[in-house]
């Protein structure tokens, strides 16, 4: 089988996935894109092959873009096998690929990670942790905020805030936006981005 037959098979179920998650029926979707029933029915089965004029219509129907519903399908490896970075008290796994800005990562952090008010930071964007094991200590503002496992914090970063563990080591499991990422992944003390501007000094 081609791949160009693959990509057509995939388009296809894409549409009736689409469509079926949003509890439409053939004759729903149908008006919507201005397409017989019969004709829809023998583009998501195979029965007709898909025009141009055809997909621009269904893809803006099913609130998605064209590019999106013939995206090729690579054999990139779907297994992540993160390796550890480790500053100041933190070691970081991460656990996916850079997408759509957001990146997830596992943090095991020792209370010798320098944590507390005075390093509290502001960016644009939310955070969002999970406590694994242990207890993390959540520095927003004035208020201290202890995070136990099993928990969840999730916060605006437009309020300064750090994070550390308290009373032993603490892992969590967190989704940085880009901004999120730069600053505690790459920006803070002893990090690549202070070891540049240290180079540069």
């Amino acid at each position: 089988m081609t791949q160009e037959v693959d990509l057509d098979a995939i388009v296809r179920q894409r549409i009736r996935g689409l469509r079926l998650a949003r509890g439409w029926t053939l004759d729903a979707l149908a008006a919507r894109c201005y397409l017989s029933p019969s004709t829809l029915s023998r583009i998501e089965t195979g029965g007709r092959r898909i025009a141009l004029d055809q997909l621009v219509p269904l893809a803006r129907a099913l609130g998605t873009t064209i590019d999106q519903l013939v995206e090729p399908v690579d054999d990139e490896d779907v297994v992540i096998r993160p390796e550890p970075s480790s500053r100041e008290g933190v070691t970081t796994w991460l656990l996916s690929r850079e997408r759509e800005g957001k990146t997830v990562a596992k943090m095991r952090l020792t209370p010798e990670h320098p944590s507390g008010p005075e390093r509290q930071r502001v960016h644009p964007g939310h955070e969002w942790f999970t406590v694994l094991s242990g207890t993390a200590c959540l520095y927003l503002a004035d208020r201290r905020i202890l995070v136990h496992q099993g928990q969840a914090a999730e916060f605006s970063t437009m309020v300064p805030h750090s994070f550390g563990a308290h009373g032993g080591p603490v892992e969590i499991l967190t989704i940085f936006d880009h901004d999120g990422e730069r600053a505690h992944l790459h920006g803070g003390p002893g990090g690549p981005a202070a070891a540049e501007a240290s180079a540069r000094g």
